[in-house]
């Protein structure tokens, strides 16, 4: 007997979009502090203070397509000083939702795949049932987005504090060697 998969968490951000009957209207998804809490601990950050998106769903064949703009402002950790700093982020959303089980049209006849990709292609994602969780792809999108080694305003001080150069900036006879080495 197999056993069957866990199901997945339930999304911070779940926006259950019904592919029957979808908005015409651009979708408007504002996240409350909640949310915006849960999902600053999911991504580890120190806070969300704001995030909004606007997002246009349109039939496109047997697929949904969403496009639109993420905007949030986050705080995030130094990754050199470790202190807190306020960052924005303003993302393009391209994202193309396919039912599950959905022949692929890359799959030729001998289901052999071939897929070329662009830089304009959109993200593709997976639903069942009548509906599909915007929502949650919002969220992914800012995962994505946020810099893992972002730098805030007082990286430099800790830098020169814990001694550590910039590149190019070492001394010593080791740094002296190497800078003899690419002189030619």
């Amino acid at each position: 007997m197999s056993e069957m998969p866990e199901p997945l968490p339930k999304s911070e951000l779940e926006r259950l979009i019904k592919i029957k009957g979808r908005p015409a209207d651009p979708v408007i998804v504002e996240a409350d502090a909640g949310e915006r809490a849960a999902l600053a601990k999911r991504f580890g950050l120190p806070g969300i203070d704001t995030l909004h998106a606007e997002v246009d769903v349109e039939q496109r064949g047997t697929a949904i397509r969403a496009t639109g703009t993420l905007t949030a402002a986050i705080r995030q950790s130094c990754a050199i000083s470790g202190e807190d700093f306020p960052a924005q982020i303003e993302e393009a959303l391209d994202l193309r939702f396919v039912e599950k089980g959905t022949p692929d049209p890359a799959l030729d006849e001998d289901a052999e795949v071939e897929i070329e990709l662009h830089a304009d292609d959109c993200d593709e994602i997976e639903y069942s049932g009548d509906a599909f969780d915007l929502g949650e792809a919002i969220a992914q999108t800012l995962g994505l987005a946020i810099d893992p080694y972002a730098e805030g305003p007082s990286a430099d001080e800790a830098r020169a504090k814990a001694g550590i150069a910039k590149e190019g900036e070492q001394e010593g006879p080791l740094a002296d060697m190497l800078r003899g080495l690419t002189k030619d």
